[in-house]
């Protein structure tokens, strides 16, 4: 059963980390069903998110290296370059440092969780419904204002329950992007704000590890990257043909579930 606990949590970190439906608000509820919200059970979530993103960087290494400028173009014409994602990047990291403790401490609970996962999917729902002129049609044709547009929605990420994925879409789509090339953005984005987010809470909770869990976090770890790759891959499908609102209305779902297995 120890095992299986890591690999649950494992595939429910990895296939909600890049859809817009939470992930802390999915870890936290599965946690809370398997008994399992410990010190120790913090450092395992951290552990397991860096598997997801190892995905991101498996899926889109041929974008990471252009990105980069470690690929020769042989088209000279306009492309997502390091300035799109450092733009991006500024906003949420730096809130994200000067507020880091005051998140964690008042901020990882479950009524805000709960708030995260209402008012996240309302937004969603908002960012579907009003009319837009849309002006990026793929990556590539996202402009600087708007990178760092949806750098200020993925702000909205940083409560608890909101969900990166879900506040960069929707930004997007309401600074003029496409479902795809919002979603394509977002996981590129989502690759050095979590490694440094990830990487300052494992400094944080390193105490917590030891050589007797290793294959626990190893099978959390492995399980969050496979499950991630398929996620990803199968959630740009999804996107196009059902676009944000199914899964704003599956948020409300999740945060009634919150409620009555979490709060009461």
């Amino acid at each position: 059963m120890h095992y299986w606990v890591a690999i649950i949590l494992g595939m429910v970190e990895g296939l909600t980390e890049f859809l817009p439906v939470s992930s802390t608000g999915h870890m936290i509820l599965t946690a809370d069903l398997l008994n399992f919200t410990d010190e120790k059970a913090k450092t395992f979530e951290i552990v397991v998110q860096l598997g997801s993103i190892l995905a991101v960087v498996v899926l889109y290494w041929r974008r990471f290296l252009s990105v980069l400028g470690w690929e020769r173009q042989r088209v000279k014409r306009p492309r997502l370059n390091l300035l799109h994602i450092i733009l991006a990047m500024i906003p949420a990291g730096v809130l994200g440092v000067a507020l880091h403790g005051v998140i964690k401490q008042y901020l990882f609970g479950a009524q805000t969780v709960l708030i995260g996962l209402i008012a996240g999917g309302i937004l969603m729902i908002v960012a579907e419904k009003l009319p837009r002129r849309t002006t990026a049609q793929s990556l590539d044709e996202i402009s600087y204002k708007q990178a760092f547009g949806i750098g200020l929605f993925q702000c909205l990420a940083l409560w608890p329950g909101f969900s990166r994925s879900g506040a960069t879409i929707a930004g997007g789509l309401l600074l003029g992007t496409t479902h795809k090339a919002a979603a394509e953005f977002t996981f590129l984005v989502a690759v050095p704000v979590m490694v440094g987010a990830s990487g300052l809470d494992l400094l944080k909770s390193y105490q917590n590890l030891s050589m007797d869990d290793l294959g626990f976090f190893i099978a959390g770890f492995i399980t969050a990257f496979v499950v991630a790759m398929f996620a990803i891959v199968s959630f740009l499908k999804l996107l196009q043909r059902f676009k944000l609102t199914p899964f704003a209305y599956y948020r409300f779902v999740i945060a009634v579930l919150f409620y009555f297995f979490i709060l009461r």
